[in-house]
Formats: C-alpha cells, sequence, structure tokens
C-alpha cells in the first residue's frame, strides 16, 4: 500500500493497544500496513473464492475422495510444474499411466475413477497408492498426495507410501463427548504418544487413552498438548520434520484411534491442544512436499527464503494462493475432524524474521520487530491462521512458541495483532538450567530469578514452564538429573540413606517448579515425565544408539512405587495443580514482590485477590524463625502448601496447623505484616482465611 492508503487503513482497537504500550506509537504506521494486507487478502478470498469458509475447506474436495452415492473416486492435486500426473497403486498392479489427470489453467489436476461392475470402489481401503507425475525434464515420479488422511512405511523400508483410507461407516469413529468451553488459567500436559509408556516400542494411540489420561486427569490437569501426531517418517525429529500434514501418524494407531483419544480427553473435561507445525516442512522428496512438482518451488520459495540452513528443511511461500490454501485448510481439518481443541504453533520465532532467529539475539529494540528484519508474509499467514480459527471455532485455543517477544503477537487481530491467546515463556528454563550448571547455591541472585519469571509483556499472556521436552533430550539433562546427578538411580529409594544431594535435589525440585508455577505465566506446563523427576533423557531410536528404544519412553511405574522417593515429587506437582485451581492464581492480575532478599535467600511475594502469599528459603543451611514478612491484606493466615510436609518427603519443620494473625506494622513497604517460620530449602504458601468459611 502507498503512504496515503497506509494512514487512511483503519485498525478498529488499535488505539486500545496504543494505550497499553505507548512505545508502539512510532511504529504504528507499520501495524497499520500489515492490517491492510491482512483485510486486503480476506477481501480477495471473498470475491475470488466463494469466502474464507469454502477457502479454508479444501481438504474437503481436494485429495482423493469418494462419492457416497455413486462409488466413484474423485482425486484433485495442485502440481502446477507437472507435465502430466496419474495414480497408480495395489489396485491396478502399480501400472504408470492407466488413470491419467487433466489439468486446467490454475494448475490444479483432477481424475474420476469409476466404480467396478459389482458398484464397489475401484481402490479398496487400506491399499496402498501413489501420485506419478511426469516432472519437466520428462522423468516420471512417485509422489504422495498432500492430502493423504493415512500413510505407512512397509517394514524394513525408510519411504512411506500413501493409503486409500475410506473405512467401512461402521469402523468410523463417532464423537460422544462435547468440546469443553474455552477456559483460561491452562495447566498443560505436554505429551508424545509413542514414548508414553514403560516398554522399549512405540506406544499406541490406545495406551496412551486407556493409561495415561487418567493419569493426566488425576493430576490435576486441564489441557493436553500432543507433540508428533503430524505424519514424520524420522521418529527421532521429534515429530518436527513433517511430510504429510493432514494424516495422524499411523506408527501409533488409526485416525480413529486418535479420535478416540481426543473423545476420551473431552470425557474429562480436559481441552486437547494439537502441536502444529506450520513453520518449516521437511525435504522428503518421495513422500513429502518438497519438489512435488518437480520445482524447487510449488508450496515453497523457489529462492535461499524457500530454505531452512539450521533445521535443514524447506520454509512456506506463506502468501501463495494455494499454499494458503493447503494451510489454512490444515487448520480446519484438525480442528473439524478430529475436534482439537487448539493448537501450540511451533517454531514461530523462526517464522517472524528472515534469519529464522539463527544469531540472532532479540536484544528488545522494537526496530527489530518492525523493520526489515520482520517477515510480515509469516505474520499475516499468522493472522490468518488465529482469524480462521476464532471465527469458526472460537472456543480454539492458540499458544504461540515465541522466544522473541514480538509485541503483538498475543493481541486480537482487531487491534493489530496475530491474534494468539499466549506465547511460551521460553526463556525461563534457560534461567534454571543456566543457575543449575554455572552457578553455586550461594550465587543464586533472588532478584535476577524473580526479574527473569516477570519479565513479560503485561498486556500478552504467558505460558510459564521450569523444563519442556527441549530440557529432556539427549544431550541435554532435565532438572531433576541436574539435581540428582548419579544418585537419582541410586538413592531414590526411601530405604536408601537420604544423603545431602538427595536432601537439596529433593528440596529445589519442588520450589524450582512451584516458583515457576506461581510467578512466571498466565499458563502452566509440564512434559510427560517431568512432574515426577524422571530419571532418562529423551533418545529415540537411531544409528547412533543402535535403534535402541531404551530412552524413548517414560517410566510411569517409578511414581507408583510406594518405596520409591518418585512419588513424593508426583504428589507435589499434583498439590500445585489443585491449589492454583482453589486460588486461580494464574488469572490473577496483580502481582507484589515484596521481598527479595540475597543474604537470606529469601522470596515473598503475593499474587491474586485471596491473599495468597508465597514465601520461599532458597538458603543452603539457614532457617529463620520469627521472620517477618510484610502482605497487603489484613486478618488470619493459614497455610495451605508446605513443601517441608511429610507427605512430600519434607522434614516436617512446619506446624501446618498454626494460624498467623496480622500486625499494623508496616514491612516491605506492605501495610501488614506478621512473623514466619522459614526453614532452609523451603516453599510455604500462606491464604487468608475466610472467617465466614
Amino acid at each position: 500500500p502507498t503512504t496515503g492508503e497506509v494512514e487512511r487503513v483503519v485498525v478498529p482497537e488499535l488505539d486500545n493497544l496504543l494505550k497499553l504500550d505507548s512505545y508502539l506509537e512510532p511504529y504504528q504506521d507499520e501495524i497499520r500496513r500489515r492490517y491492510y494486507v491482512f483485510q486486503q487478502i480476506l477481501k480477495r478470498l471473498e470475491t475470488e473464492e466463494q469466502g474464507v469458509d469454502h477457502f479454508t475447506s479444501a481438504y474437503k474436495h481436494f485429495g482423493i475422495h469418494v462419492n457416497p452415492q455413486t462409488n466413484e473416486i474423485n482425486i484433485k492435486e495442485w502440481a502446477p510444474g507437472a507435465k502430466a500426473m496419474y495414480i497408480r497403486g495395489d489396485f491396478n498392479n502399480w501400472k504408470e499411466r492407466e488413470y491419467p489427470f487433466t489439468c486446467d489453467q490454475w494448475g490444479v489436476w483432477r481424475v474420476t475413477i469409476p466404480p467396478l461392475s459389482d458398484g464397489s470402489t475401484t481402490i479398496k481401503h487400506g491399499q496402498a497408492i501413489k501420485l506419478l507425475l511426469e516432472i519437466g525434464n520428462g522423468q516420471l515420479v512417485d509422489r504422495l498426495c498432500p492430502w493423504s488422511r493415512y500413510v505407512q512405511r512397509a517394514e524394513k523400508s525408510s519411504v512411506y507410501h500413501g493409503v486409500f483410507y475410506n473405512p467401512p461407516i461402521d469402523e468410523i469413529y463417532q464423537f460422544k463427548y462435547s468440546q469443553p468451553k474455552k477456559r483460561d488459567r491452562l495447566k498443560i500436559y505436554e505429551a508424545h504418544v509413542g514414548i508414553s509408556s514403560p516398554k522399549q516400542e512405540i506406544a499406541t494411540y490406545k495406551n496412551f487413552r486407556v493409561n495415561v489420561i487418567p493419569r493426566i486427569v488425576k493430576q490435576g490437569y486441564n489441557t493436553i498438548q500432543v507433540m508428533a501426531i503430524m505424519e514424520h517418517p524420522y521418529y527421532a525429529s521429534f515429530g518436527y520434520q513433517v511430510t504429510s500434514y493432514f494424516a495422524a501418524s499411523s506408527r501409533y494407531g488409526t485416525p480413529e484411534e486418535l479420535k478416540a483419544l481426543i473423545d476420551e480427553a473431552h470425557k474429562y473435561g480436559l481441552a486437547v491442544l494439537l502441536d502444529i507445525v506450520h513453520s518449516h516442512s521437511s525435504t522428503n522428496v518421495v513422500d513429502g512436499l518438497n519438489m512435488f512438482d518437480g520445482t524447487v518451488g510449488c508450496f515453497f520459495h523457489d529462492s535461499a527464503r524457500g530454505y531452512h540452513t539450521l533445521w535443514d528443511s524447506r520454509c512456506f511461500n506463506y502468501l501463495e494462493r494455494e499454499v494458503m490454501r493447503f494451510l489454512l485448510s490444515n487448520i480446519r481439518y484438525w480442528l473439524e475432524e478430529f475436534k482439537f481443541d487448539g493448537f501450540r504453533f511451533d517454531g514461530v520465532s523462526s517464522m517472524l524474521y528472515h534469519s529464522h532467529g539463527i544469531a540472532h539475539s532479540f536484544s528488545g529494540s522494537y526496530d527489530e520487530y518492525f523493520g526489515l528484519a520482520a517477515d510480515t508474509d509469516s505474520f499475516n499467514y499468522l493472522q490468518l491462521a488465529n482469524y480462521v480459527c476464532q471465527t469458526f471455532f472460537p472456543d480454539s485455543i492458540r499458544i504461540a512458541e515465541d522466544v522473541s517477544g514480538m509485541p503483538t503477537l498475543c493481541r486480537p487481530i482487531a487491534e493489530g495483532g496475530a491474534g494468539f491467546d499466549y506465547r511460551l515463556a521460553m526463556a525461563i528454563p534457560d534461567v534454571w538450567i543456566k543457575l543449575l550448571k554455572e552457578k553455586k547455591d550461594e550465587d543464586w541472585h533472588m532478584g535476577n530469578i524473580t526479574w527473569a519469571l516477570i519479565n513479560r509483556r503485561a498486556s500478552e499472556k504467558n505460558i510459564a514452564y521450569a523444563e519442556s521436552h527441549d530440557q529432556s533430550i539427549v544431550g541435554d539433562k532435565t532438572i531433576a538429573q541436574w539435581l540428582l546427578d548419579e544418585q537419582i538411580y541410586s538413592n531414590m529409594s526411601i530405604f536408601d540413606e537420604r544423603t545431602g544431594i538427595i536432601d537439596r535435589g529433593l528440596a529445589f525440585h519442588k520450589m524450582i517448579r512451584l516458583l515457576t508455577y506461581a510467578l512466571g505465566g498466565e499458563g502452566w506446563l509440564n512434559f510427560e515425565g517431568n512432574e515426577f523427576g524422571h530419571p532418562e533423557w529423551l533418545d529415540f531410536p537411531r544409528i547412533g544408539n543402535n535403534e535402541s528404544y531404551k530412552h524413548a519412553r517414560r517410566l510411569f511405574y517409578l511414581c507408583d512405587d510406594e518405596n520409591l522417593r518418585f512419588k513424593y515429587l508426583n504428589a507435589w506437582d499434583k498439590a500445585m495443580n489443585v491449589l492454583e485451581e482453589e486460588y486461580k492464581w494464574l488469572s490473577a492480575q496483580n502481582t507484589c514482590i515484596s521481598r527479595r532478599i540475597e543474604t537470606d535467600k529469601i522470596i515473598v511475594f503475593e499474587r491474586g485477590n485471596q491473599g495468597l502469599m508465597f514465601i520461599f528459603n532458597f538458603h543452603g543451611n539457614k532457617s529463620f524463625p520469627d521472620y517477618r514478612i510484610g502482605c497487603g491484606q489484613s486478618g488470619k493466615y493459614k497455610i495451605v502448601l508446605n513443601s517441608d510436609a511429610k507427605l512430600f518427603d519434607g522434614h516436617d519443620r512446619i506446624n501446618s496447623e498454626q494460624v498467623f494473625c496480622t500486625e499494623n506494622i508496616s514491612w516491605d513497604d506492605r501495610p501488614y505484616s506478621f512473623k514466619i517460620y522459614a526453614p532452609t530449602r523451603t516453599v510455604c504458601v500462606l491464604a487468608l482465611v475466610d472467617d465466614e468459611k
């Protein structure tokens, strides 16, 4: 748009955005320009594509579909660089040119395969199929349908083939339970279906439904975030090298079994989020999108911009019409067909900058966010993605994996934002790992820790976490491993000596997690197994480990064993969720840190309107009797959570029945205060007593 056009652009709620952050005022023309491009795309879709609704429903007519009235098979594909297209497979003994497609002016290819003489479909459910394309140099190449809903790999093969997925009506899963309404205060259990078993094998959708969902419910989580669902040939990629965007990974079971898993979660009121990977795509050619039509472009930029050098992957050409159709329909497909409740968008930082974040330190200067470094095609695509979600699925939840802190990412589109609900607080885990790896306990700086936890845009919500799958993979260590070291294997029995390492490790594991949970964001995330201090890192089968599954599993039996200390960490995890559910601090707007004393290693803060107080003592050898702390409300305070309790393998130094009465003594800039006992390496949570109750 011209300068004049930009000045005339009306962003409906821009004034509200500028009130929230006046530093954005010099960049409002760029915010208007982005919004203008977004609006122009919507207008073109309305006039040229029968509207956004029809445009984003393309998965219903692109790809392979059976006409239920006639049993004709209709196939529709976009391959502008191809010279010819055919389909072949088990159904025709892999003959090459038996079923030719025709092509229109837009590069869309179509064919109709009539039914057999007995009226049945020519291709049978479960048969292997592939597209055969004649590319520019005249070569015939096999490709998978980009819209495939099910793909498989033959035993001992490294390449996937398409599967004609047309199960009988009585085998199609029928959802029984309604989806939960959109909620705030997300308590997310991040999980990987394939590792969700103690057995040295790939676990299944059924296993997760039967054995893992009950655990998640029991622990008090309200949301599941599932990884590695979109099909990916390389298991060790953690699901981030996607080849088939509409296919639920067949290594865990069938699409119907995934639907049953999601429905089971809904039965318990859990929301289920898909870890969606639109930030890049696998470089696989034969079973991926790369060079689908024989050109380096098609779905991707046909220049250096189309390559992610660090991840060895391809980058989408987001505002190309057919790429938009493909990706936006993909979003709708997962929400509509599988009833996912939203997404965690992977690699958003990589999308938002031409550098993909490689060697980009992000100084915090707004020039980085609104200057030439930003890839605004990607920003506009994310606006479109969120627009589709909130328009057709208003209860959907969207989380951005962004480390850059781009302003407006989690503000409404009407303000000129991208429309996400949350961003992941990705800097927090790095703080903890750096402390555990590089600093002695006495050098931990309480002020720096609390600043790292609260340093976020006040108007944009964050999901806090102490560690996720990133810290669990081979080459890194979980917090439990950093704290307990080799003794995680030798001294976790309740009959073993409680060494200094075990004592410190158990205490700090509880404290680090609660401090992050209570101060770090408006939502909380835990990666599967970390709730009980899982002793193994994650390492998927690969040549380097002799294709072993030993470290690609979760040993849930450890926290079920009454004789192992893992049960205490598991109990603490549950207690945190129960406490948050009662006091709802994640949605509280007011947080006051009244004390962060370096010599005492004490942190005291209040969060919420129910007089909830958190007292952390990180000191390694010093307890504090009669320690005065300030508070904002007068009255009586009771202990509602105490890490030193026997229930959590503490030393039981705190009387959980005592009640604290405030005094009219101002302390730490708070109007009231009282004295407590703060034992070394403990956290105690107090709440104002409601006399009426």
